[in-house]
């Protein structure tokens, strides 16, 4: 096989011979043979290309024979990429040169093609402009506004017209949830003592203002001394149903140790809580038996499940808590007006990378804590087609 600066992830090219006789489409043939395509991505991958060259999906499936016809012979070439792992396969349509999604993992159930882009041409581009609008660089970012609501429209705005330019009024669900959510990380810009400086009355107008409670410090238990937290929960605030997170609304609120000594005296012992449930300050509860809460010292942000008796990180700080429960609640208005959801799996990767542009702590699997286990809660929740979270 025919590759360019393999070692460093150049781009990936094949040879006439490589491709004869699976690709017959002009414009693919001087793809694969001339720029080729990008030996790395966040949004894709194609080191099975890299590694194996073209295989058609037939070979790869468990049971060929059930496969129809169009799914037979298309050539895989790469994966989707979720935050820490392949998600569906990338197939290329060798005589249209079409690219779509499928699952052709043997045993799995195999699914419909699902549109990803009319040509490899237009793959590259779309996933270029995604990555290079979304992260604000590179000479398509936007120069004037890079924070707010005027700055999100615009990264919309842009996104669009580069799918639109290619697709018309046929831009795959992939990249039209990539131009509806993913600009949503720009909403709000560095924060003086917290990640982020959410606008004013952002979650008044999401939540509703009477659904947003604000504290005052005497609320506050003495264990929570950070004052960038204390400020945001006096000045901004959480909304007390964030959809999978219920706010206590009985104050003062309570160290961890605090609440089960008086709400459930008999659950578990000291031994059994953390270490530091003295100055874990309980906000609500995620479930039933997840308790969310906050590092009185530090602002972290952490879930406590009281099933596995461990505390995992939720997000770096409470301004991504709750930039976490607007995205969510903000996913849910537009899967409403355009049926995100008919494309789960995609919309659950968009909404994970997204969190992850902004709150990398929040996807990040690496053990953080004593104890920690990797899983991580809002990914999973994302994922979780039969919990719903995503569904209007």
């Amino acid at each position: 096989m025919s590759t360019t600066d393999t070692e460093v992830g150049g781009a990936i090219t094949l040879t006439d011979d490589e491709l004869f006789p699976y690709i017959t489409h002009d414009g693919t043939w001087r793809r694969l043979t001339g720029p080729g395509l990008p030996g790395q991505g966040t949004l894709m991958e194609f080191g099975t290309l890299r590694e194996h060259g073209l295989r058609r999906v037939a070979d790869l499936a468990g049971d060929a024979e059930t496969l129809a016809g169009e799914l037979q012979d298309q050539l895989v070439i790469g994966a989707l990429r979720t935050f820490d792992r392949d998600l569906e396969s990338i197939v290329l349509d060798g005589a249209t040169g079409e690219v779509s999604t499928t699952s052709v993992d043997p045993g799995a159930v195999l699914t419909d093609l699902s549109p990803l882009a009319p040509s490899l041409e237009a793959l590259v581009r779309f996933a270029a402009a995604t990555e290079e609008l979304t992260a604000l660089r590179g000479h398509l970012a936007p120069r004037e506004t890079r924070f707010g609501p005027k700055a999100v429209t615009e990264v919309s705005d842009r996104l669009s017209a580069v799918f639109e330019d290619a697709a018309g009024d046929k831009v795959p669900p992939f990249w039209r949830m990539a131009a509806l959510i993913r600009p949503l990380a720009r909403i709000a810009g560095p924060g003086d003592g917290l990640v982020l400086d959410l606008p004013k009355r952002l979650l008044d107008e999401e939540f509703g203002t009477g659904g947003v409670m604000r504290f005052e410090d005497v609320d506050f238990p003495t264990a929570l001394t950070h004052e960038p937290t204390r400020r945001f929960l006096r000045e901004t605030g959480l909304p007390e149903d964030g959809v999978v997170f219920q706010l206590d609304t009985e104050v003062p609120l309570p160290a961890l140790s605090e609440y089960y000594t008086d709400e459930h005296p008999e659950d578990f012992t000291a031994d059994e809580l953390p270490a530091a449930a003295d100055r874990l300050i309980r906000l609500g509860y995620l479930l039933e038996d997840t308790s969310l809460v906050v590092d009185g010292s530090t602002g972290a942000v952490l879930a406590w499940s009281e099933p596995d008796l461990i505390l995992r990180p939720l997000n770096a700080d409470i301004s991504t808590l709750a930039f976490t429960l607007w995205l969510l609640h903000r996913e849910r208005s537009l899967d409403a007006a355009h049926g995100l959801t008919d494309s789960y799996d995609q919309l659950a990767v968009t909404m994970t990378q997204t969190l992850a542009t902004v709150d990398p702590l929040a996807c990040d699997p690496t053990p953080a804590l004593t104890g920690d286990d990797g899983r991580r809660y809002w990914p999973e929740i994302f994922e979780d087609r039969t919990y719903g979270a995503l569904y209007a």
